[in-house]
């Protein structure tokens, strides 16, 4: 079975595909035959060490596809079912993957394999952001950044259809258009003009109510100039590197800030808060609050590939690898 696996950390060029002997699944695992694969941001914090892991290891945490063998002690799948997942152990990156079955998400009618590979991580995410990080209100304004990228094609237009006025950032011209299309009422080119006052031109000083930030160190600190008294600061990633000291005083009490740096695994602790996290999803999916609009497919030989794309900020909506 093919696998793409890392020996060390390090750039792109450490992705090395091999034949691995994946085994047999445990009494309450599943063999799955993964149809198609997620490419996430986390996946090069993993490649990188941001995000250590030990080594050997494969990579990747999303993947959707047929349930081939059971384990013993199975009680929620059968084999055939269709299935996704994004979570530990790591290694979708693999024409087969071993899953613990409490991992395990049914995909519904009327989602593609394709679209549930990349939907999953990344619609889990907006879900947990919008709904629990902080459950977004009628008329609440939103600075999103990365808002041409993937997983602003899924929070953007689901906060517009919260009621929220949604204000997105994106760093070039030709992705300005995108973020638009994703639903953002207004798009600032942050290469081009200074966000903050951007912002404050629109909304009017600290007048912003959250922002969801995944760029992480480069808006930081004008992200913290948007918000309102007693504002939200939602900083649930890192593109641009780790914000790792933040100043109390002056970036969070000056302005009674709530701060919180959540992630997926945050939210989806007990299997009952996936399956309805996943439910949320699939159901805003299926009721058109968004749409999943694949923008790259690569082949598990292009693994590096796609992880350069994906660093450089190429991609301009979800990508996934196919076995």
């Amino acid at each position: 079975m093919k696998s793409i696996q890392i020996e060390k950390f390090g750039g792109p060029e450490v992705l090395v595909i091999k034949d691995i002997d994946i085994g047999k699944p445990g009494p309450k695992e599943v063999l799955i035959k993964n149809k198609s694969i997620g490419l996430n941001f986390i996946d090069i914090y993993h490649r990188t060490g941001l995000y250590p892991i030990p080594l050997p290891s494969g990579i990747g945490l999303e993947a959707s596809g047929t349930i081939e063998e059971i384990g013993s002690e199975v009680k929620l799948f059968k084999v055939g079912d269709r299935v996704t997942h994004a979570s530990m152990p790591i290694g979708a990156y693999s024409e087969k993957q071993i899953m613990p079955e409490e991992k395990l998400i049914s995909v519904p009618d009327g989602i593609s394999d394709e679209v549930a590979s990349c939907i999953t991580l990344k619609g889990i995410t907006a879900e947990y952001l919008l709904h629990r990080a902080y459950p977004l209100k009628k008329g609440d304004k939103v600075l999103y950044h990365a808002a041409a990228g993937a997983l602003g094609q899924i929070l953007c237009p689901w906060a517009n259809s919260l009621g929220a006025e949604v204000i997105g950032t994106v760093g070039s011209k030709a992705k300005e258009e995108i973020a638009k299309k994703n639903g953002c009422h207004h798009v600032i080119n942050y290469s081009e003009k200074n966000f903050s006052e951007e912002v404050e031109k629109i909304v009017g000083k600290n007048g912003i109510d959250v922002v969801y930030d995944g760029v992480g160190i480069k808006t930081f600190k004008g992200s913290i100039e948007t918000l309102k008294i007693r504002g939200m600061m939602v900083a649930f990633g890192n593109a641009s590197g780790y914000v790792d000291t933040i100043d109390v005083k002056k970036d969070i009490n000056a302005k009674g800030l709530f701060f919180t740096r959540p992630s997926i695994a945050h939210y989806t602790i007990k299997r009952e808060e996936l399956v309805e996290s996943a439910k949320k999803v699939f159901d805003a999916i299926l009721s058109n609050k968004f749409k999943v609009e694949i923008s790259k497919k690569y082949s598990l030989t292009d693994a590096a590939q796609a992880h350069k794309d994906l660093g450089a900020r190429l991609l301009t909506g979800p990508a996934v690898i196919i076995p």
